[in-house]
């Protein structure tokens, strides 16, 4: 008969290995993916309904929504939110345009993404004024923004594109943000504008541990012919390097897949995307 220490350690032993067993062990990635919506722009302007359901039958976690959200009525918003828990998705983020985050809008965006059940309310884009002064005003938009929508248990994010990584006299405008920003601010890495402005994206995300918590998966090629038209893997960009980094070190809750357009139409694109997503990246 087994001593009872050793029956002891035959359970410790046999408890750790089950959930290899079962599903790949702890440590195997359970984070998910989503699709950014001006992926399939034209869809959803003619038909959200359907579109939604047909990103959600692909296989999609969630959705982050872009700038014309903004201009539904609360109603909307909570009709939006019903189909969405009837699919089972999510609304991870939505993107935002400058003026969304000023005092005059940000109650607002408050509460639309409140009705959304969004986590991330995310500065899409930037045109500063020319030089530090007009990166400063970035940085106090999104610090604003922070302070008046964390108290609601929404979280602030900056999304990048290629003139964030360019150098402007030897140093990257978003090196700037992420040293300035308060650090619950989100950097939300585009990978493919930052490969296009020679930029390393895992290198990125070592730099600015727990910051990167959304990530668009957006391929890029530097090819004239091809560029932002390759989906997902068929560009340049190491995926295996950036979800190392991210799940390492970024702290990443979530990927979404971008395609600006391809030879395929948007649903197909979408979902040529998740397929190729799914086996550089399986569940």
């Amino acid at each position: 008969m087994d001593s009872p220490d050793f029956s002891r350690r035959s359970f410790l032993a046999m408890s750790a290995a089950l959930p290899r067993a079962l599903g790949g062990g702890a440590a195997k990635s359970r984070i998910p993916v989503g699709l950014e919506l001006y992926s399939v722009r034209e869809g959803l302007a003619h038909d959200p309904e359907g579109t939604l359901r047909a990103v959600a039958q692909m296989g999609y976690q969630g959705v982050e929504f872009y700038a014309p959200y903004f201009d539904w009525t609360e109603s909307q918003a909570k009709q939006t939110r019903r189909l969405l828990d009837d699919l089972g998705i999510r609304c991870f983020s939505t993107h935002n345009h400058s003026e969304h985050l000023t005092a005059q809008n940000i109650s607002r965006v408050r509460d639309l993404n409140l009705s959304l059940g969004s986590q991330f309310v995310v500065l899409a884009n930037a045109e500063p004024r020319p030089g530090p002064h007009g990166w400063r005003a970035i940085v106090e938009t999104l610090d604003f923004a922070a302070d008046q929508l964390e108290p609601s248990g929404l979280r602030v994010g900056y999304h990048n594109h290629q003139a964030e990584f360019t150098l402007v006299e030897g140093r990257r405008p978003i090196e700037f943000l992420a040293k300035n920003t308060k650090s619950s601010v989100m950097l939300q890495l585009d990978v493919g504008t930052c490969l296009e402005a020679g930029a390393d994206p895992a290198a990125w995300i070592r730099a600015n541990r727990g910051r990167i918590r959304s990530i668009h998966c957006k391929d890029w090629s530097p090819e004239p012919t091809k560029g932002y038209e390759v989906l997902f893997g068929e560009g340049v960009a190491d995926w295996q390097a950036i979800f190392e980094a991210a799940e390492s070190l970024g702290g990443v809750e979530h990927y979404l897949i971008e395609q600006e357009g391809s030879q395929f139409s948007e649903l197909d694109t979408a979902r040529k995307c998740l397929e190729a997503f799914r086996i550089k990246h399986p569940a």
